[in-house]
């Protein structure tokens, strides 16, 4: 990343109106710094809604932690119940946009007052009881962006059941292991969904997935596509057949709701799990990241009211699909406990046109817009006619999320989209984190494009060596969190030894300089001269792909996977539009190469066949963008692939560094020789 030292001040009627005053947040971070736990308890007991007041802020035994753990509340009820008793009740909670669209026919829209949404919230939660589902079941989602996502959330959380949503871009098999592993008893899904004017055929590769998941009993099916699929769909070539109903397992969800309910939303154990999502990780086997319930809620009420600055006459849209963690934080849980009004669109940016989001924006009047510096780069690319061709002024505030914005995309949404006045909120955090840790908070602080600027008051984060050892501003180092705090994710879903080997060992103590473990965030990172942080990105074996964390061991599996391919190594190389893209190294089964006519065309041939593979097992997010055959990969005398010259190769670097631990150096030579396929 380059460094920018332009400063944008924040401006003063911002400031004056922000939900956050520079005075309130110097005494919060005061109140952190003098009395950790009784800020942080004093918070939850002034922002959320408990059934049973908590006495104990904090049980701390590294690295577990349990925050407010003798309390009871249901995060249902803090997004909506509390919400009946005033006039919000008749607020608009959701507008929804359904991607068909076109010059014949309207958009699909949908609205939801926080009553209705309730209503429609209870009755569903009250057909999953009726189908058997109980405190402390799993429950899968694997849904395109519907009310009904939303929806299921909420009805899960009303009765205690635990939900892992599985991002509706994932394989069949993807979704298989991640029921299997959170042993999940029903599986809530659509018959299909709707992206770049073709039709996803969810419900069939649920069929499929399920098929080897003997822990599920039901699958609750919503009918996404009926007439839409018939009305704005009937000419596209995507492939349309009733939707197989198996008989005894599978239910309409319109048949599973239960009119009329008011069902009571269930007492939870503060440290009650609310959901499992999988995160990739570096061993090939996704991570489920466990997250409790109170300390998620605070967290992710504040950050919506302190980063976003959410007023009531807001409309909010975060453009995260809720398969990931920002869908679930900045979607669902922490806008609708702010009481805002939240846009959903369901589609893809770019259909029928890169036009698409500005419209949306001029037609509901959009004030708050959180989308990824992937996307921002797409836009930037296709020039400034389409966001200029709609009206944008109901802006007020931009932010960006899911890895660091490169300074000249955002000096781009700050004056194309946000026409100079918006201020952005630059945020980094994580799937473990629960809610962003460091962002600018309108009003307040400086904007540096590019620099995620300060931790959020009771966040405590450092830039350390290999020690644990602050390096000075300027150094860079790795990125740490010093203490525990609410949000952050309490294990991973049955494996403890692997929660704390992946986050707590790195610099785990006492016998380094650290006495008590620090969290590992995984991210390189140094401080400027104002003491702002700049996240320079991962330092482990993980891509972010257009804001999808993949684990090379996921890719090189599924390579690996495939019947002529003997070996592989993936590495991240950087791209203009994703940020990052997946450049493979494979090495082929001698009978291939051995193989009668085999050639550049051939080779081709593979390459693609091989990008397909990838993308049936884990998902077309996950396909490589290079595929480069070789005859061998460098590794050290111990066996391990040296994926840095891996990279130096991939990003055409001539120098590659120390090289004494490599055990064969002729592989450079072969490397630099292969030919490089797409």
């Amino acid at each position: 990343m380059i460094f920018n030292t332009r400063v944008v001040e924040p401006s003063k009627p911002f400031a004056d109106k922000a939900n956050l005053k520079r005075a309130e947040h110097t005494a919060l971070l005061k109140s952190a710094e003098t009395s950790y736990e009784d800020h942080w308890a004093g918070l939850a007991k002034n922002n959320l809604v408990w059934k049973k007041p908590f006495t104990v802020p904090m049980k701390w035994n590294p690295p577990f932690v349990e925050w407010f753990c003798d309390g009871e509340l249901n995060i249902s009820e803090q997004c909506l119940d509390k919400h009946l008793n005033g006039s919000t009740a008749q607020k608009t909670a959701l507008i929804w946009e359904g991607e068909p669209c076109d010059d014949l026919q309207p958009c699909e829209r949908k609205t939801f007052t926080y009553a209705e949404l309730h209503a429609e919230v209870c009755a569903f939660a009250e057909g999953l009881q009726r189908l058997g589902i109980k405190k402390g079941d799993r429950v899968a989602l694997y849904m395109p962006m519907i009310p009904e996502a939303v929806i299921s959330m909420l009805a899960c959380a009303r009765i205690g059941a635990t939900h892992t949503v599985v991002f509706g871009g994932f394989s069949a098999e993807s979704l298989r292991d991640r029921i299997i592993d959170a042993q999940a008893k029903c599986v809530i899904t659509a018959n299909g969904g709707f992206r770049r004017g073709k039709i996803l055929p969810l419900k069939v590769a649920v069929d499929k997935a399920v098929s080897e998941c003997p822990c599920v009993e039901s699958v609750v099916v919503v009918d996404r596509l009926g007439e839409t699929a018939e009305s704005a769909y009937r000419n596209s070539k995507s492939a349309f057949t009733a939707t197989q109903m198996h008989s005894g397992r599978d239910h309409w969800y319109s048949k599973c709701k239960i009119a009329g309910s008011t069902l009571a939303a269930a007492a939870l154990p503060a440290e009650h799990p609310l959901f499992i999502l999988y995160t990739s990780g570096t061993t090939g086997k996704p991570k489920g990241v466990v997250h409790g319930t109170a300390g998620y809620a605070l967290w992710t009420n504040l950050t919506c009211r302190w980063v976003f600055d959410i007023q009531p006459d807001d409309v909010y849209w975060c453009t995260a699909d809720i398969g990931w963690v920002t869908g679930h934080s900045y979607v669902v849980y922490g806008p609708l406990s702010t009481g805002a009004t939240v846009y959903m669109y369901e589609g893809a940016p770019d259909f029928p046109d890169f036009g698409r989001f500005w419209r949306c924006i001029e037609r509901e009047k959009i004030s708050i817009f959180y989308t990824a510096p992937t996307a921002i780069r797409a836009f930037m690319r296709q020039g400034n006619q389409w966001p200029q061709s709609s009206n944008l002024s109901s802006l007020r505030l931009l932010g960006s999320v899911g890895e660091p914005i490169n300074p000249e995309a955002w000096e781009w949404y700050h004056a194309t989209i946000g026409s100079g006045k918006c201020p952005i909120v630059d945020t980094w955090w994580q799937t473990e984190t629960g809610g962003v840790m460091m962002s600018p908070l309108p009003g307040i602080t400086p904007l540096k494009p590019g620099s995620a600027t300060r931790p959020l008051p009771g966040i405590a984060v450092e830039v350390v060596d290999d020690n644990g050892i602050p390096v000075p501003r300027g150094s860079r180092g790795k990125l740490v969190i010093t203490k525990p705090w609410p949000s952050q994710l309490r294990t991973v879903h049955g494996d403890p030894e692997r929660y704390k080997n992946t986050y707590w060992s790195t610099f785990a103590g006492p016998a380094g300089a650290v006495k008590e473990p620090y969290y590992f965030t995984g991210d390189g990172a140094f401080k400027d001269a104002d003491n702002d942080i700049w996240v320079i990105g991962r330092v482990d074996d993980v891509i972010n792909v257009a804001g999808h964390r993949i684990g090379t061991m996921e890719v090189e599996s599924a390579l690996v996977d495939h019947s002529s391919v003997a070996e592989s190594a993936v590495v991240g190389v950087p791209d203009s539009i994703k940020g990052t893209s997946i450049y493979a190294f494979v090495t082929l089964k001698n009978e291939v190469k051995q193989m009668a006519g085999w050639n550049d065309v051939k080779k081709q041939e593979l390459a693609r066949e091989l990008i397909s593979h990838v993308g049936g097992i884990i998902g077309s997010f996950a396909k490589p963008d290079h595929i480069r055959f070789t005859d061998s990969l460098p590794k050290t005398r111990s066996g391990k692939i040296m994926r840095r010259l891996l990279k130096d190769v991939a990003t055409g670097h001539e120098s590659l560094g120390d090289t004494t631990t490599l055990e064969d150096v002729s592989v450079l030579a072969s490397l630099r020789q292969s030919s490089d396929d797409e």
